[in-house]
């Protein structure tokens, strides 16, 4: 099947609305009835849009959600107790656009011994032009796949997400589960350039969606090889269960930065065709819930559909220099 392109802010849009008209088969939502009193699930970017559905959704199961955020605290930590009556619900601070605030954050909850048995790594940004972070690093890629880079590195060596691989507690029979939101925009990406890689680009309008599918493309890139470096024993049960999924065309606060003349245009597009928050959150529900997911690890879905990733994001040998890449680069910020 051909790739569609995502070259602008419309073509996405109008990609979107095709993503929901789509007829392939999907899995079944879970049951209302699953519990998950006792379980510790961490979202980023949970203080709006997506994330802040994907907490609701969690803590209405009874689980412990640590909402991780860089506002909205804690008026967003509020309304998500309110609407799912769970008191368990806490906000911890960090811009995950800065390495020494991820920092203070993965040492708040080693300090803590905060053990997850689920972390969901949805914050994302789309910067209408080209931006750097304090470090001199392209915002969309430091904040849509650098950053995941760096959080989980700690997670794991913490033992905070238990694992064999970092020589933490592995829990065979009961695998915690790290999940990426990804976006199917990372198929028609350009190639990642590794010869300049983390060198910030200079990009307007017109390209903006193009590097958001980039930063996507290097996500679902690190999501494969994390997969199979966390779980080296083909047809073993995993050690720790990766998963990453597109939930399709949210209604969230993602365009707040598009052109001024499409604003017009997207916000009643977005709100009459495109899903809520709380529909958006049901594929992640499923990758935390599902007794499956719990028993593999690898697995793409698109909104409610299991299929591949891009080939580019498959190929072991891409994932494992990005992954040297990325050691490189945080090395030469003092991070790693």
């Amino acid at each position: 099947m051909a790739e569609r392109s995502h070259s602008n802010p419309l073509s996405a849009v109008l990609s979107g609305l095709l993503d929901q008209r789509s007829q392939e088969p999907k899995v079944e939502p879970i049951p209302d009835d699953v519990r998950l009193e006792g379980r510790t699930c961490l979202v980023t970017g949970a203080n709006s849009g997506l994330g802040k559905g994907i907490a609701i959704r969690l803590a209405k199961r009874g689980a412990h959600v640590i909402m991780a955020c860089r506002s909205g605290i804690p008026e967003a930590g509020e309304e998500v107790r309110a609407a799912s009556e769970n008191p368990n619900v806490e906000m911890i601070r960090v811009d995950l656009s800065d390495f020494d605030s991820m920092a203070a954050f993965c040492d708040e909850l080693r300090d803590r011994q905060v053990t997850l048995d689920a972390a969901v790594f949805n914050a994302g940004v789309v910067p209408v032009t080209s931006r750097t972070n304090k470090h001199g690093l392209e915002l969309m890629f430091a904040v849509n796949f650098l950053a995941k880079f760096m959080v989980l590195d700690r997670l794991l060596r913490d033992g905070v997400i238990p694992n064999a691989v970092y020589g933490n507690n592995s829990r065979a029979e009961d695998p915690p589960r790290v999940i990426f939101v990804s976006s199917e925009t990372h198929r028609s990406s350009i190639p990642i350039d590794f010869d300049s890689f983390g060198q910030p680009v200079e990009y307007g309008v017109a390209d903006g969606v193009k590097y958001y599918g980039l930063s996507k493309l290097h996500l679902t890139t690190f999501f494969q090889e994390l997969s199979r470096r966390l779980n080296p024993g083909a047809g073993a049960i995993p050690d720790v269960c990766v998963h990453a999924l597109c939930p399709g065309a949210v209604n969230s606060n993602m365009a707040r930065e598009a052109p001024t003349w499409l604003k017009p245009i997207l916000k009643p597009v977005m709100a009459l065709f495109f899903q809520s928050p709380e529909k958006a959150s049901i594929p992640v529900d499923y990758m935390v819930c599902s007794d499956d997911m719990g028993r593999k690890t690898g697995v793409y879905m698109h909104m409610m559909r299991v299929k591949e990733s891009s080939e580019a994001s498959m190929d072991p040998d891409n994932g494992s220099l990005l992954w040297s890449k990325t050691e490189e680069l945080l090395h030469e910020h003092d991070v790693l």
